[in-house]
């Protein structure tokens, strides 16, 4: 499991960050919440741990624009602040769980365990493949690049798709076609050419990393270079 932690104080994140990497789970720390924000947007979690107080934006705000990015990964909140009129306000922002500072470790790894659980996340696939700042929702079928939503079509997301599996491999251009027309290369067409400049223009074209590269006289990879 896959947890973003968006904390302010260094020691409570620092704590956290130990305690749950020492518990197998891989963790991500954001110090604020327009911080927390794009490393959400831009990533694939399984959980968030979300302090109220933040700098930029406060907990509910960005519980708030995580909710509407992923309706369904679980949100809990890690703070100080104990009246019912504040946990009303975090449950109504779309929070999962609540838990008040100070607690007991074994205590928020049990309600991690429980959200996780709750969510179905144990038995769900992995639907968003990633490399360097370029996400692949396969369930939406869109790809973000730097957050930014870029619009491809069927054969381009299949091809786009295809190149990320084999991030680093080189494929020659008899296997694209027989992977994304199920058909054999005709060296008199340059239908695997096009499609890969198409796929060029929208993916790397107005970005200084490229992720698509040509391998003279043997096809194409992909990878950040």
């Amino acid at each position: 499991m896959k947890i973003l932690i968006v904390e302010d104080e260094p020691k409570v994140a620092s704590f956290l960050c130990e305690g749950l990497s020492g518990q197998g789970f891989t963790v991500d720390v954001a110090s604020d919440g327009e911080t927390g924000e794009t490393m959400f947007l831009s990533d694939h979690y399984d959980l968030v741990l979300l302090d109220i107080v933040l700098p930029d934006i406060s907990g509910n705000e960005l519980c708030r624009k995580i909710r509407q990015a992923n309706p369904n990964v679980p949100i809990l909140m890690l703070t100080a602040l104990a009246s019912l009129q504040n946990k009303l306000e975090s449950f109504n922002s779309g929070a999962d769980d609540y838990l008040v500072k100070p607690f007991e470790f074994q205590e928020l790894l049990a309600r991690i365990n429980a959200l996780h659980k709750r969510s179905g996340h144990e038995s769900a696939a992995i639907n968003s493949l990633k490399s360097g700042d370029i996400v692949l929702d396969l369930d939406k079928k869109v790809v973000k690049r730097e957050n930014k939503v870029t619009s491809l079509s069927s054969k381009e997301f299949s091809l786009l798709e295809l190149l990320m599996r084999n991030q680093g491999k080189v494929l020659s251009r008899n296997e694209i076609a027989e992977r994304i027309w199920d058909v054999t290369f005709d060296t008199g067409t340059n239908i695997v050419d096009v499609y890969i400049n198409m796929l060029r223009k929208k993916i790397d074209k107005e970005y200084p990393v490229k992720y698509i590269h040509t391998r003279v006289g043997m096809g194409y990879s992909f990878g950040e270079e």
